[in-house]
């Protein structure tokens, strides 16, 4: 059997996607929407709190496209956490006037593929903000889940280590190329949802979310094992974004 590669946890992850009910949106009394849209920026005040405090963080986007409208990110350090977090947005007013559109289950994560040997990771401030990462409040996002391919010769999980080390590495370079104009956080998902990794990516140019998943193409950890389910873009949604996205 090929050794299983060990990861580090940090946060557990959910991506709350909605689809706004525009038509029970725009037939509702003005006063019901300025509720739902108090209890809405009440939710997202009470969210930074856990940012201020260093023990989770959110990030709220439209969504282009008609796969979703809005999505919450959530980091927090558990999953009892992440649980309350959507029984807390159910309860509000604007609550009823989404639909749930797609979630993502997982765990902020790190392998072990590019681990320095004889030292502690847990010891490496830079390592432990990977692990808990603040999300950044980019202009835009990109979310997409994805797996290794177990299919027949290319089976990702039957390669030896020394293999896997070697195209992870050559997989990373294209990554830290991108450096400063992109940020990148991996989620892993056995056992939590139906995809492997969850990876969410966040830029204030929404090209280079195109030309580094282009560019991953032809690199052989992807070309050859990687599977993509399906593509999530959107824009940063503050406060005047907002108010001018819900305006009737």
């Amino acid at each position: 059997m090929s050794e299983a590669v060990q990861t580090l946890e940090g946060w557990y992850a959910l991506h709350d996607f909605r689809s706004i009910d525009w038509q029970s949106w725009k037939a509702s009394p003005p006063e019901l929407r300025e509720q739902a849209m108090e209890e809405l920026e009440q939710f997202l005040r009470q969210c930074a709190q856990a940012g201020e405090a260093k023990t989770g963080s959110t990030a709220f986007y439209s969504i282009v496209g008609q796969k979703a409208d809005i999505v919450f990110m959530h980091l927090r350090e558990t999953l009892d956490e992440l649980n309350e977090l959507e029984a807390n947005f159910q309860k509000t007013a604007f609550a009823d006037f989404t639909i749930p559109a797609y979630s993502y289950v997982s765990v902020v994560e790190l392998s072990s593929y590019m681990a320095k040997p004889g030292t502690n990771p847990m010891e490496d401030p830079e390592i432990v903000a990977r692990l808990k990462p603040q999300l950044p409040q980019s202009r835009h996002i990109c979310f997409y889940p994805m797996n290794k391919k177990r299919d027949g010769q290319d089976n990702w999980y039957m390669e030896p280590m020394e293999r896997r080390r070697e195209m992870m590495r050559n997989h990373g370079l294209i990554g830290r190329s991108y450096a400063g104009r992109v940020k990148q956080i991996i989620t892993g998902s056995v056992g939590f949802d139906d995809w492997e990794w969850g990876v969410t990516l966040f830029s204030d140019d929404p090209l280079v979310f195109k030309k580094l998943v282009y560019e991953m193409r032809f690199d052989e950890a992807s070309a050859r094992y990687g599977e993509f389910g399906g593509f999530y873009v959107g824009n940063l949604l503050d406060k005047p974004k907002l108010d001018r996205l819900f305006t009737v």
